[in-house]
């Protein structure tokens, strides 16, 4: 059995970095193109050298990206004890080092990790997140995120995130133009004032553009079998599959989940979607192009089977 673990782990790993490749061929065989109908076939080679020394950026700084699009912060033990001690209990439980912890003010309870492996690995929550959930379920998602640093999932992750993040620059910048830019807490619904303003329209039809080219990016990196066998693998960590199955209940389609209170689909916050627990956006427009999330009842069933239940 545990050969058979092993197997299976070291395919997973050889399929997210197949994926992790692909994308980044993808974004070389864009920017060359790009290049091309610039300057022909000098402009070609400039288009690659431009998009690996993005790739190298985006490599160093793929976590701070993700973490300030969600204006998260470092938080320390002395704020979150209990969170604190929780993630020290399940480190210990998976044989991991301790990773950093941050936290984003979205009202939406959330969580993601990200990092280039597990000593670099930063696990974020939302306060929506632990105003929401009680210590069963918290502990729960967090066994769900070590699980992806466990199964070597967050760099793929990370990377696709950076990388889309600079392919949808353009559109963050006139968001940044716009008056009264939000903090990613607040609702979708309410984030879509002034649209119909010229910024507006022109954010909106720049996220579409550069989206769905970020969409394919993080479609090739990201598969969503990823989430399925991370909630398997908390699920055996923590003992309990079905704290996390009300987890994913409360984040998802609870009064304050995703469902009720979706974030707005802007600039660097759609780059960094797939990284979340559950999809923290309105699946419409561009966001549906980005969303990689299995449906959240289905994992929920899947995990209450792990417990016994019968449907």
């Amino acid at each position: 059995m545990a050969v058979r673990d092993r197997a299976l782990r070291a395919a997973d790993r050889a399929g997210t970095a197949a994926g992790l490749t692909t994308a980044v061929v993808v974004l070389m065989a864009g920017f060359a193109l790009i290049g091309v109908g610039v300057a022909g076939a000098g402009g070609a080679v400039a288009g690659i050298a431009v998009a690996a020394v993005l790739t190298a950026v985006v490599y160093a700084c793929c976590d701070r990206l993700a973490l300030s699009a969600m204006l998260a912060r470092p938080v320390s033990e002395v704020e979150q004890p209990e969170l604190y001690r929780l993630v020290r209990e399940l480190s210990k439980a998976a044989r991991l080092p301790v990773p950093r912890l941050y936290m984003s003010p979205a009202e939406q309870p959330n969580s993601f990790t990200v990092g280039r492996g597990p000593r670099t690995a930063t696990v974020c929550c939302t306060e929506g997140l632990l105003r929401v959930l009680d210590e069963a379920e918290l502990r729960g998602v967090l066994g769900h995120e070590l699980a992806h640093v466990s199964g070597h999932d967050i760099l793929a992750a990370s990377m696709s995130a950076g990388l889309a993040t600079v392919i949808t620059f353009p559109a963050a910048l006139v968001r940044l133009a716009r008056p009264g830019s939000r903090r990613p807490g607040v609702p979708a619904a309410r984030a879509a004032g002034g649209s119909g303003s010229g910024l507006g329209r022109a954010e909106s039809l720049l996220t579409l553009v550069f989206g769905s080219m970020a969409a394919v990016l993080v479609r090739l990196a990201v598969s969503p079998e990823h989430e399925y066998r991370a909630d398997a693998i908390a699920a055996l960590l923590t003992g309990d599959p079905v704290a996390l199955a009300s987890a994913l209940r409360k984040a998802d389609a609870g009064v304050y989940g995703s469902a009720e209170l979706p974030l707005a689909p802007d600039g660097r916050r759609l780059s960094v979607g797939h990284l979340m627990l559950v999809g923290p956006f309105r699946l419409e427009g561009v966001a549906r192009l980005l969303a990689t999330h299995p449906p959240a009842a289905e994992r929920v069933r899947r995990l209450e089977a792990l417990a016994g239940y019968r449907r």
